[in-house]
Formats: C-alpha cells, structure tokens, sequence
C-alpha cells in the first residue's frame, strides 16, 4: 500500500477471505510484489500484516509458514490480525512466539483495532483503522500500464537499436539488409511515447498531490523505482526513436527515388515503344468524311492511352519538383537528369499527338469542303440537265439569277477547297519532322496524291458545269428575247386596236371648210404614217420570233395566234383609213367647189354660164352625204360606223346648209337672166 513501519521498511498486506486460497498462486504474486522495491528498500526489511479475520486459521497459519520459504530474510515482523471472536485455542495452539528462530521473524496475533501499537496509524489503510489513502484497483492498473510500458519499451529499445546500428555500419548492401530485416519496430513507438508519458504524469501528479498539507505516499513512488525508470526508458526511447526517424526518412527518401526512377523509365519506355508504334501506323488521312472521322476516333483511342501515361508523367513531375524543394545536394543532379529526360519525351510525343490531331482535323475539313463542293456541284449539273420551260421572261430572269447565284457559290467553294487542300499540303510536308526515322515518302505521296486528284476533279467538274452554265445563260438569254418579242409583238397589236378605236370613234370631223379639211386630211396621213410604223414594227418582231424559235428548236406559243391578229387588225385599219381619206378628199372637193362659187360676185354672170358646175357640186354633196350613212365593211363581214349618229348628223348638217348656200347662190344668178329679156 505504500506505508512503511517505524523502521522505515515497507508493509505488506495479505487481506484473506472465505474462499479457498491458492498456496501457489499466493507464492508467485509475492515473488512478484517482493521484486517491485529497491535492493536497499529491501535491505530495511518488511512489515506483514496477514489479515486473517475472514479466513481459518489453518490458513493463515500455512501462510506465515511459507513466508519463511518465501521472504524470511526480508520479513521482520508479521502482524496477523485476529478477528473480535478469536480462534479456537485448541486451534491456535500452536505459538509463533516460540517459533521465531526457526522462522526467522516474529509473529505476533493482533486485533485490528490494536494494530496501531506496532504501525503508525497515517501508515495503516481504512481497514484497519488507519488514515493511509489507498485504491488497490488504481494500483493495479497503474502497474498494469507500467508493466506493459516497461516490457514494450524495453523490446522497443532492442528493436530501433539493432535498425540504427544496422544503418551506421557495414556495406550499403548489408545495410539495406539489416533494416529490410528490421524496418518496422513490433510497436508503434509514437503510442508507446504516449503510453510513457501519460504514466509519467500520472506518476508525478500522485507524487506531488497532498492532503491536508500533508504528502501522500504512493506505492509507485520514487522508492518503487517507478519514476526514475519511466524516465529513463522515456529518455532512452527519444534518443532511439530520433535516429530511427532519421533512418526512415533517409530510407523513404531512397525509396521513393527508385520508384521515382523506375517510373520514370517505365514511362519513358512506352512513350518511345509502344506509343511511338502506334503514332508510326497512323499516317493516312482517308479518302471521304467517313473515312476521316474513322481515323479520329481511332487517334482519340490512341490519345486516351497516352493521357494515362501523361497523368503519371505529371504526378512524378510534382514528386521529383517537391524533392528538388527539399535541397538535397546529393539527389539534385539525379532528380534533375530524371525531370529533364521526362519532360522530353513527354513534350515531343504530346506534339506529335497533337500534330496528328491537326492533321487529321485539317484532312476532314478538307473533305467536308469536297463533298459540299460536290452536292453543289450535283444540284448545278441536274439544275442544267433539265429542260427549260418558263411561263414567261421573268422567270427565266429569276431562273438565270438562281443560275448565277450557284455557279459563284460553286466558284467559292472550289476556292475554299483550294485553301484547306493547300494547307493540308503544307502539313504532310512536315509530317517527316516526327517520323522517328522512318521514311514516309510513299504514304505522303498517296496522301498528296489524292488530295490533288480531289482538287483536279473539282476543276474539271466545275469548268464542265460553267460550259452548261454559258450554253444554258445564252438559251436563257434568247428565251427572254423571244418572250421579250413576242410581249413586244402583243403590244403592237393591241397599240394598232387603239388606233383603229381611235380612228374610228374619234377622227369624225370633216372640216368646215377646204382649208381645215385639208388640215385634217394631213393629220390623217401621219395618224396613218404611225399605224404603218406600228404594224412594220410587230412583223419585224414576229419574224424575229421565228429566227429565236428556229435557234431555239422551240414552237412559239402566241406568235402563230399574233400574225393573223396583226394582218387582221391592220387590213380593217386600211380600209377604215382608206374610207376615211376618201370621205376627206369628198368633202375637199365638195367645200372647194362650193367655196368658189359663193365667192364669185354677182357683177361677173359670165362665169355661171354653165349649169353642169352647180350640178357636180350638188352631185358631190349628195355623194358625201350618203357615205356618211354608209358604215366600213371589213373581208369578214363586220361593219364599223365613224363616230356616233350624233356627230354624223352634225357632219351631214353643215354640208346641206352649205349646200343650200350654193342653191341659193344659183338662184341669184338666175334671176338677172330672167330679166333681161324683158328689159
């Protein structure tokens, strides 16, 4: 428990029981309590108190005896502690008193509530009345922890002794041996650091932990070697653990410098093997979209291969940049000869991949163009094979422009084709630049080959296409000029209509007199010049539709209809003009002849001598004056009248007032004739 007797020397209690008691059991836990104190603790002797109150006497008699056999040199005084109703004396007979030189220490039955007379009462615990502060479960696993600390750190010690002693000495071959053999302790040094220290607090708290003012004895204190040997071992496996850190990391350190390297090399020989190879068989580029997008995505497979490798290639970057950090001079030339052969071949196959990835991606750029160069190509070609048949010259117009409209974009887009066909050339003529050595003149000339094949096709098909395209523009343009024509031809017809209407509805005027009706005459004769100009004007363009037609092998659709509509309309104009200049030159001679009559005077009878003059007037005036009442008969039987019944009444009214003056004007002259033969 801790408490000592007055001779300083410890006490040792043994508390029996009911239950049967183990001899062996109870021998071998006092050889281990008796090994717990110092030789010169020892040397002071103990105090046994054997109590007994709750055990036979049998047994507590077989315990002092074999006290003797087990502590006799160190036992001094053995207090055994009766209980309040003491043994049977036939019992108890037997007298230790008389025994203590065959013993060899004293013993002497005591009640517990005299046990003070021998024992101090702040040395003797609450069971038998004294004042000592004790926790037999607390010693017992404080002893346990001790125990265990001590057996771990002992083992411990050995274990990083023979690593760091292993890694001080001998060959580096025999020391990497010894620290394989030995690399890692049985123990986890860090836990059993832990478990030290925590027992060493412990240790001193109950040391230095009083009562009442007083000091608190503890069974674990100083004399018990328990914090002196705490300490040292703590010292001891600090020392040792340091230096196996040391080795650790010396050894960690080499370590992941080999697997540094030998990544390293694994790397850079599949990168120079295996992903050289499969960048070496990858040189085409397809002949078609399809085919192109089949070698990229082959390429992608060969790229996602080579990402793995790139990963790796980052991480050991970052590995042997954070050893370059740590400055250690003997590794800095290796580490940097590693980074720097790494970092190489990984750059210059990363490029390749990457100039491949351009190449291919230029090759289908290049026959995407192609084949949208061919579609339109295809639709220009089948535009032109079908037959032109328009309804009219603005849709032929329209067609022409959508004509126009495709051959440029054909044309722009054999010059797209030209560009991206010129810079694939210019890439697969430095495709030799990462060949490895190997000679790609063959594969380079297919694949330059059929790019210029592809480009050469284009021309031809497109220079045959704007051979179409001229042919057809030219048909298209004389299609515009025989519509053109034939509009033109239409026009003339319906001009010569109005003409005609106009003629006949509005030139109904004869004149007043010779003077204007000469004036009118005039004006009819360049009215009739106009129709002429008109009718010569649609046959001309009607001769000229048969001249397209001809070249055009087509069938007119209106000039056949046209023709005879123009004669027809011209031959009524004619007779309709020549109707109207006959009733003109009539009425000219009619206002003529009438005119000259009424202004002769009176004074001149000779020149009235003859009847037959106001006869022809009066002939001619009557003669007028019926075709007014006669219509226009055209060669198909219709009939025409000039003007309204209106303005022909009008007309016919101003001729027959003329022809009363003139009737009158006869009859003046008559009159003096009938007089003079009377005078």
């Amino acid at each position: 428990t801790g408490g000592k007797d007055r001779r300083s020397g410890l006490i040792l209690t043994i508390p029996l029981c009911l239950e049967q008691t183990s001899m062996d059991e109870l021998s071998v836990t006092l050889d281990y309590l008796l090994s717990i104190p110092s030789e010169k603790c020892k040397a002071r002797g103990f105090t046994v108190i054997v109590d007994g109150r709750k055990s036979q006497w049998n047994v507590v008699k077989t315990v002092v005896l074999m006290l003797q056999n087990v502590v006799p040199a160190e036992v001094s005084l053995v207090c055994v502690v009766k209980p309040d109703e003491f043994w049977d004396k036939k019992v108890t007979h037997f007298c230790f008193w008389k025994e203590k030189d065959r013993l060899g220490f004293e013993v002497i039955l005591v009640s517990a509530n005299k046990l003070t007379r021998y024992i101090e009462p702040c040395q003797l615990t609450e069971d038998f009345g004294g004042t000592l502060t004790y926790d037999h479960m607390d010693w017992l696993n404080k002893r346990l922890v001790f125990e265990k600390f001590t057996k771990e750190s002992m083992s411990l010690l050995d274990e990083l002794a023979l690593i760091n002693n292993g890694s001080d000495k001998g060959t580096q071959q025999e020391k990497e041996r010894s620290i394989d053999l030995n690399f890692l302790p049985s123990v986890d040094p860090e836990t059993v650091l832990q478990t030290g220290h925590e027992l060493l607090s412990e240790l001193q708290q109950r040391r230095f932990n009083g009562s009442d003012g007083g000091v608190s004895w503890s069974p674990m204190d100083d004399e018990l070697l328990a914090q002196p040997q705490v300490m040292k071992l703590l010292d001891s496996l600090r020392e040792q653990y340091t230096r196996y850190q040391e080795v650790c990391r010396q050894r960690s350190k080499r370590t992941q410098l080999e697997e540094i390297q030998q990544k390293v090399m694994q790397v850079v020989n599949w990168l120079e093997g295996p992903g050289s190879e499969q960048l070496r068989t990858q040189w085409g580029i397809g002949d078609s979209i399809r085919a192109s997008q089949a070698l990229q995505q082959k390429h992608e497979e060969i790229e996602s291969q080579h990402s793995e490798w790139f990963a790796v290639y980052v991480e050991l970057n970052q590995q042997i940049a954070a050893l370059l950090n740590a400055g250690d001079e003997e590794d800095l030339v290796e580490l940097k000869a590693l980074q720097q052969q790494l970092s190489d071949v990984c750059y210059r196959q990363a490029s390749q991949l990457e100039f491949r990835q351009n190449l291919l991606q230029a090759a289908l750029e290049f026959h995407s163009v192609a084949q949208d160069l061919s579609q339109q190509l295809d639709g220009l070609l089948g535009m032109l094979c079908v037959d032109v048949a328009p309804a009219d010259g603005a849709s032929i117009q329209q067609t022409l422009k959508l004509l126009e409209e495709k051959l440029k974009s054909v044309d722009l887009g054999l010059q797209g084709l030209r560009e991206k066909g010129q810079s694939l050339l210019d890439q697969i003529s430095n495709q030799a630049s990462w060949a490895y050595g190997k000679d790609v003149t063959i594969e380079n000339k297919e694949n330059v080959d059929h790019i210029q094949g592809v480009m050469e096709d284009m021309q031809l098909r497109k220079q045959r296409c704007e051979d179409m395209v001229d042919v057809r523009r030219l048909k298209m343009l004389q299609m515009v000029q025989l519509f053109k024509c034939e509009e033109d031809a239409a026009q003339a017809v319906e001009w010569l209509s109005e003409l005609l209407d106009a003629l006949l509805k509005t030139h109904t005027r004869l004149g007043d007199d010779a003077q204007e009706t000469k004036v009118l005459l005039e004006k009819h004769r360049k009215f009739v010049d106009v129709a002429q100009s008109t009718y010569d004007y649609g046959r001309q363009l009607l001769q000229a539709t048969v001249v397209l037609c001809q070249s055009l092998r087509c069938t007119s659709r209106s000039s056949g209809d046209t023709l005879p509509r123009l004669n027809r309309v011209w031959k009524q104009f004619t007779i309709t003009s020549e109707e109207r200049v006959h009733r003109l030159e009539t009425a000219v001679a009619f206002h003529s002849s009438a005119e000259k009559i009424l202004q002769e005077c009176p004074e001149q009878p000779e020149a009235f001598s003859e009847e037959e003059q106001f006869d022809e007037i009066e002939a001619v005036g009557k003669s007028l004056l019926d075709r007014l009442t006669v219509p226009v008969v055209y060669p198909d039987g219709s009939e025409q009248y000039f003007g309204s019944p209106s303005d022909m009444a009008s007309a016919a009214e101003h001729i027959r007032e003329k022809m009363k003056l003139v009737s009158l004007k006869k009859q003046q002259l008559r009159q003096p004739e009938a007089t003079t033969p009377e005078s």
